[in-house]
């Protein structure tokens, strides 16, 4: 562990109201939300660094996993992983990390997840414990997805990755002790644009929809311009200038914004898609999206569980290991996929 990442996790092991003062001497609170205290600490480091938008990608992308390494979790307990590849179309091998718990519901679908970053960054790395978490609480496997990023690969290059990485489990789960022929569809952020993308995909196709999907903080309206997009504009890790950085890295030129490939959120008919959760953070450009997508839902008939997490911000799932509540919320989480499969 480097100096940096000792002394910030340190820092982080101080009481709630000297992070507070060391961060700016009063809590954060916009928009009638407070800003839990680790985050506004991690946050008054980081505004001390240079923005994302002012990197090239490939320097954004090093420095990005460097710093979220700094807050790496320790191995979960009850839970092995391995790494290996799946076939892609065009012959590409994508590689994949394939949780199991040690103790299994043979019930439990197995689950494709797809971790956030824009699209342009994170890896396997990004969601390792959060994948850990799900297939600990859940009891079921979880297939991890390093799809291919943008600027190197435009759009729909992850996405498709992601969604061939989807019909691999469909088709392969009964070989890791998972209902064969089922699958669940989850991600966070980019993740979760590609999660409601891909369950959408499967309607309009015929081919099987996904028992789940889990989308966290997700990403699904890139054209309304909702208050939360000027009201937590400039928040970390993920604002504004972050955000149009990634679509612009992410997208080719002249790319129609609407598609619904990309703003599933879009799409008119939402009539038939699978149960899903969607959960946010408060300190997020995309709470009202989320919400909004939860909404429609809703209308459509769709079961869906909603929840906000008020004090936290975006790329919770990333920082369990140095904040107690987005620890909370990822296993709540967990067990609200849980509490769902008991119901299929």
């Amino acid at each position: 562990m480097s100096l940096q990442a000792t002394i910030a996790k340190l820092l982080l092991k101080l009481p709630a109201s000297w992070k507070v003062k060391l961060s700016g001497g009063q809590p954060v609170t916009l928009g009638g939300r407070t800003l839990d205290p680790d985050f506004q600490l991690i946050a008054h480091g980081a505004a001390k660094q240079p923005p994302m938008s002012s990197l090239e990608p490939e320097v954004a992308q090093a420095t990005s996993a460097q710093g979220l390494a700094m807050f790496a979790g320790k191995p979960e307990p009850g839970v092995s992983w391995t790494d290996t590849t799946i076939p892609s179309r065009g012959a590409h091998e994508v590689p994949v990390r394939i949780y199991r718990p040690y103790v299994q519901d043979p019930d439990a679908p197995m689950m494709t997840y797809l971790h956030f970053g824009g699209g342009v960054i994170g890896d396997l790395e990004t969601c390792h414990t959060f994948c850990q978490i799900l297939a600990m609480i859940v009891k079921c496997p979880v297939v991890s997805v390093d799809y291919r990023l943008a600027p190197q690969h435009k759009y729909p290059t992850g996405l498709e990755d992601s969604l061939d990485a989807y019909e691999w489990t469909l088709k392969n789960a009964g070989k890791y002790g998972a209902p064969a022929g089922r699958a669940s569809i989850g991600g966070d952020s980019m993740g979760g644009n590609f999660s409601a993308v891909i369950a959408q995909e499967m309607v309009r196709d015929e081919k099987p929809l996904p028992d789940l999907q889990l989308l966290i903080y997700p990403a699904t309206d890139l054209v309304t311009d909702f208050p939360s997009g000027t009201i937590y504009a400039d928040t970390y890790p993920l604002s504004k200038d972050t955000m149009d950085w990634f679509m612009q890295q992410y997208l080719p030129d002249g790319f129609e914004m609407s598609n619904v490939r990309l703003s599933p959120g879009l799409e008119s008919r939402l009539e038939g898609l699978p149960p899903a959760i969607i959960t946010t953070a408060g300190f997020d450009p995309l709470v009202d999206d989320g919400a909004a997508y939860a909404r429609k839902l809703e209308t459509a008939g769709v079961d869906v569980t909603f929840k906000c997490y008020d004090s936290l911000a975006h790329g919770f799932t990333a920082f369990t290991a140095v904040s107690p509540a987005a620890r909370a919320a990822c296993e709540e989480i967990a067990g609200m996929v849980r509490d769902a499969y008991a119901k299929l």
